[in-house]
């Protein structure tokens, strides 16, 4: 659901990745602020081919389908996004943890002596300067407030964040958002993502000219 398949692999793809319903989420924030992103021209104005996708809460799901999109689209970044309960900000997570899995997804299943990716390290950190990220868009205009988070929480969240992290921590990111309208709607969500990452892209793409100069 919401993805460009049917586009060509450009070098500037951008993955972005919202969960589907779970729990107390009927409506899960986290998918429908990602749906209203193309809607905010991000394409044209950061020179992306944006694919959006709607992740259900599965490990299994999550486990198969991530690498398999690395692989498909060689993306330039990749931001995963979710919904949590206890978020009144956007809030960016820096890391992700490979073990301590006990929460049961939508179909009632664990990873295997929950464990996100066998033989990894305890977590991960992602290079991208969320700290930074976190300043600059406080100090926008966009009118939302952003914090820094060390601790995903080890649910799918922290699991699709660990997931792609072991594929290349470079370009992975995770956002929390918080449940809609508390405080923010939908479009103020996905206008606060929009800023966060074009802020995101710019430090990749730095980053890649610095290891690739021309």
């Amino acid at each position: 659901m919401g993805s460009n398949e049917e586009f060509p692999v450009c070098e500037d793809t951008v993955i972005v990745t919202g969960f589907g319903p779970f729990g107390v989420h009927k409506i899960n924030s986290s998918m429908e602020a990602v749906k209203l992103l193309r809607g905010l021209d991000v394409e044209r104005e950061l020179g992306i081919q944006l694919v959006t996708k709607e992740i259900p809460v599965e490990y299994d799901y999550v486990k198969n389908e991530i690498p398999i999109l690395w692989q498909l689209y060689k993306p330039k970044l990749v931001v995963h996004v979710g919904v949590s309960g206890m978020a009144q900000e956007l809030t960016l997570e820096t890391q992700a943890f490979n073990k301590g899995y006990g929460s049961l997804d939508n179909t009632g299943n664990l990873p295997e002596g929950g464990v996100c990716v066998e033989g990894c390290p305890d977590y991960l950190e992602s290079s991208i300067d969320m700290r930074t990220i976190c300043q600059n868009v406080n100090s926008s205009t966009c009118g939302l407030v952003s914090c820094v988070s060390t601790d995903p929480g080890r649910y799918l969240c922290d699991y699709i964040f660990y997931s792609s992290l072991c594929v290349d921590k470079t370009r992975t990111a995770f956002v929390h958002v918080p449940v809609l309208n508390k405080p923010y709607s939908a479009i103020q969500l996905a206008q606060g993502l929009k800023l966060v990452i074009a802020e995101m892209l710019e430090q990749v793409r730095k980053n890649d000219r610095k290891q690739n100069p021309a």
